[in-house]
């Protein structure tokens, strides 16, 4: 009986945690700084299933400022803290970034590991 009541216990404490879970669905403004160091502004847009998202971001653009092919990326949503990576495929070969942030209601902020440098970025939702 005492195992049957932990286990209902950790499953409700698993959804409660998927519930508290910021909700982070829709178009954000994001900020960071460029290769010359000057702030760059994109859309990303965050699709999110519980603590599970997807976030699609704007691809490289083209050599006459055409839009890149979007790049999405898979994360996870915990509490106010939010963590996804993105793939990117350069002719130097796969390229990982890794972003990590906290949620605050309709702002988030936190770093991206490009290579070996770590980089700030904020975001606004839209």
């Amino acid at each position: 009986m005492k195992k049957v009541s932990l286990a209902i216990l950790a499953v409700v404490a698993i959804l409660a945690l998927a519930v508290w879970a910021a909700d982070v669905s829709g178009t954000w403004e994001m900020s960071s700084p460029g290769r010359n160091g000057q702030m760059m502004t994109r859309d990303i847009t965050i699709v999110q299933d519980g603590n599970k998202i997807k976030v699609t971001m704007p691809g490289r653009p083209g050599p006459n400022g055409e839009p890149g092919t979007p790049i999405v990326g898979e994360g996870t949503i915990e509490g106010n803290a939010i963590a996804w990576k993105i793939v990117r495929t350069t002719p130097q070969g796969e390229t990982v970034m890794e972003y990590k942030g906290t949620v605050d209601g309709a702002t988030m902020k936190g770093t991206t590991k490009r290579m070996d440098q770590e980089v700030e970025w904020t975001a606004k939702k839209k």
